[in-house]
């Protein structure tokens, strides 16, 4: 009779899995940036209430929170296509459809979400410094550029940082539904390697595993960025000679 838990496999099968472990990280670091740089123009629109756009991005914050990651990955991967062959006959342009990788769709849509949820967390971030600083840099003569970089940025951060680290590690767990898109990441991966032996629950187990080791030592690097950055609550007493 065959073993009906196989512990010996679950840690076994880890090195095959953390094969496509680079596949999973570049994934996410550029979901993350393009997230970082999206969230950062939209926050700045919405601040600002920047006519039309304004309306155009509490709009495409709403669809992109409001609406499941595995939607809008099957939307990418067969609206893109879509779209591309709509130019291709309008515009008399020849983009190869059929040459485009996977995870091209799998970084545009969860960049895409990223992007709506760090907008929030930047904006309520940059909200929270106090328009006091703001009028005083103003009129020491500073440039919008100087006290966004001198002002904001080192405050906003300070605020930002934990939701964002939390966002970053909901995005590395995100990365697991890349395979909608054809995408072999570690999730992908363990699917195939499941499929071969049938002993679904051990490699999903190995799965669990990995995940868990990866997102410990992104808290634990967050952690030490906070406390690197934070601002002391109370200023170091002077200690008179």
């Amino acid at each position: 009779m065959a073993k009906l838990f196989d512990g010996a496999l679950v840690f076994t099968a880890i090195p095959d899995l953390l094969k496509y472990l680079p596949t999973t990280l570049f994934l996410t670091l550029i979901a993350l940036f393009i997230g970082l740089v999206l969230g950062l123009i939209i926050a700045v629109i919405r601040i600002n209430k920047i006519p039309v756009l304004s309306q155009l991005a509490v709009a495409f914050v709403s669809i992109m929170r409001g609406t499941p990651i595995i939607v809008q990955l099957y939307i990418t991967y067969f609206g893109i296509p879509i779209a591309l062959k709509y130019i291709n006959y309008y515009y008399g342009t020849d983009y190869d459809i059929n040459g485009i990788p996977g995870i091209v769709f799998a970084m545009v849509a969860l960049g895409l979400n990223q992007s709506a949820f760090d907008s929030e967390t930047i904006r309520s971030a940059i909200l929270s410094v106090d328009k006091g600083q703001l009028e005083a840099a103003k009129s020491m003569g500073m440039s919008g550029w100087q006290v966004l970089k001198r002002v904001i940025i080192p405050q906003a951060s300070t605020v930002a940082l934990l939701p964002l680290g939390n966002s970053l590690i909901a995005l590395i767990k995100g990365t697991s539904l890349a395979f909608t898109c054809s995408v072999v990441e570690i999730t992908a991966a363990g699917k195939i390697l499941a499929g071969k032996n049938y002993r679904y629950f051990e490699v999903y187990c190995s799965l669990a595993i990995i995940y868990w080791v990866i997102t410990f030592i992104f808290e634990r690097i967050l952690k030490l960025i906070e406390k690197k950055i934070s601002i002391p609550d109370e200023a170091p007493e002077v200690v008179e000679a």
